[in-house]
C-alpha cells in the first residue's frame, strides 16, 4: 500500500498517484497566500499562477528533486498587512533577486554554512513547522465543521493504509465544496496590462525594510534548511548557493512580468515529502496543475474553503517539526530557535542561534 511508500533516489520524473497527492503538500503553501494578494493588490492571480507552475516544472527537473517553489511569506504578509505597496514589493523583489543571485554565484553561503550550526538550521525547520501550525488553527477556525469533515477524511485514509494519499483525499473534500459555492468556472485569459509591473517600481525606504526582513528569512528557510531537507528527504546533493542562485533567477524573470517574489521554503518541500512526493514528477504534476488553474478555472481558486487548506498545512507542520527535531541532539537551541521564529520572525531567529551557537561554541 502506499502508506509503506519507501524512500527511493530518482531523478526520472515519475506520475504514481503519490506524486500527485504530493504535489498538493507544496499547493498548500501557496494557495491561501496568493489569493490575499491578489485581493489587496494590483497583481493578477492568474499570472502568479502561471509562474509558479512554470518554475514547478524548470526547478523540479533543473534540481531532480521535488523542490517547492513558495511566495515569500515576509514580503507577503506586509502586502497583505497594508504596510507594504504593489510598487514596493516589485522593488524588493527585483532587490532580492539580484541580492540571491549575488551570494549564490559567490558561494557566499557555503561559508555562512559553517558558522550557522546544524542545530540552528533544525531550529529554522521547527520554526516553520510552528509557523505553518499556527497558519493552519488560523484558516480552520474558520469553518470548524468543514475543518472536522477534512480531518476525518484524513483520519480514515490514513486509517486505511493509504497515508500518503490523505492531503489528496482532504484536497478533493475542498474542490467539492468550491464548485458547489462557485460554480464551474469560465476559461479567461490573464489580463496583459498583469504583466507590466516594472514601471509601477516604488523605490522607498519601506522596500529597502522589506528587503532585509525577508533575506534573513530566505537565507535560513529556503536555502540552508531546504537543503538539509533536500538531502534528508530526496539523498540529493543541492547546495545552498545553488538554492540562492535559482531564487534570484526566477525572481528576477517574474517580478517585472508579474509574479509575486518566490523561493524554495523548507515548508513546501516537507509538504511534498509528506504526501508522497518522491521525484520531479510531482512538479510536473503541480506546475501543469497550476497553468490550467489559472487559464480554466481560476475562480475555483478564490472559491477553495481555506478551512480544508488549514487541515492539510497541519499535516505539513507535524512532518516538518518531526523532522527538524528528531535529526539533532542539541534539543534546547533547535526549540529555542524555533519558538523564536513563530514569536518574532525567522529571520531574527536565524542570527539569534548563530550568536548563541557561536558563543556556546567559543566558550567551549
Amino acid at each position: 500500500m502506499d502508506g509503506e511508500l519507501t524512500h527511493r533516489v530518482t531523478t526520472r520524473p515519475e506520475f504514481a498517484w503519490h506524486e500527485v497527492s504530493g504535489a498538493i503538500g507544496d499547493a498548500v503553501t501557496v494557495v491561501p497566500i496568493v489569493v490575499a494578494v491578489a485581493v489587496l493588490t494590483e497583481l493578477s492571480l492568474s499570472m502568479m499562477l502561471l509562474w509558479f507552475g512554470a518554475f514547478q516544472v524548470v526547478w523540479g527537473l533543473y534540481y531532480g528533486a521535488p523542490v517547492s517553489v513558495e511566495p515569500m511569506k515576509a514580503l507577503a504578509a506586509l502586502v497583505i498587512g497594508g504596510s507594504l505597496s504593489t510598487g514596493e514589493l516589485v522593488v524588493a523583489g527585483l532587490s532580492l533577486a539580484a541580492l540571491l543571485l549575488l551570494v549564490g554565484t559567490t558561494g557566499t553561503l557555503g561559508v555562512v554554512e559553517r558558522y550557522v550550526g546544524e542545530p540552528v538550521v533544525r531550529g529554522i525547520q521547527f520554526g516553520v513547522a510552528l509557523v505553518l501550525l499556527e497558519t493552519g488553527v488560523d484558516l480552520a477556525v474558520v469553518d470548524l465543521s468543514l475543518a472536522a469533515v477534512a480531518a476525518v477524511v484524513a483520519v480514515c485514509t490514513v486509517a486505511v493504509g493509504y497515508r500518503t494519499s490523505s492531503a489528496f483525499a482532504v484536497f478533493l473534500v475542498g474542490a467539492t465544496v468550491a464548485l458547489v459555492r462557485g460554480g464551474v468556472p469560465a476559461p479567461a485569459l490573464p489580463p496583459v496590462d498583469a504583466m507590466m509591473l516594472l514601471p509601477a517600481a516604488d523605490v522607498t525606504v519601506g522596500a529597502f525594510k522589506a528587503t532585509a526582513a525577508q533575506l534573513a528569512m530566505t537565507v535560513g528557510n529556503a536555502a540552508l534548511a531546504t537543503a538539509i531537507l533536500l538531502g534528508d528527504y530526496f539523498d540529493r546533493d543541492v547546495s545552498a548557493d545553488q538554492l540562492s542562485t535559482s531564487m534570484g533567477a526566477m525572481n528576477a524573470v517574474a517580478v517585472p512580468l508579474g509574479g509575486f517574489p518566490m523561493c524554495h521554503g523548507s515548508g513546501g518541500v516537507a509538504g511534498k515529502y509528506a504526501f508522497g512526493a518522491r521525484t520531479p514528477g510531482a512538479n510536473v504534476v503541480l506546475g501543469v496543475g497550476y497553468v490550467l488553474v489559472a487559464l480554466l478555472a481560476v475562480g475555483l481558486v478564490s472559491a477553495y474553503p481555506t478551512a480544508v487548506l488549514g487541515v492539510i498545512l497541519l499535516l505539513i507542520a507535524a512532518q516538518l517539526g518531526y523532522t527538524g527535531l528528531s535529526k539533532t541532539d542539541d534539543y534546547l537551541l533547535a526549540v529555542g530557535v524555533g519558538v523564536l521564529g513563530v514569536l518574532v520572525n525567522l529571520g531574527v531567529a536565524l542570527l539569534a542561534g548563530v550568536l548563541v551557537h557561536q558563543t556556546r561554541a567559543y566558550v567551549r
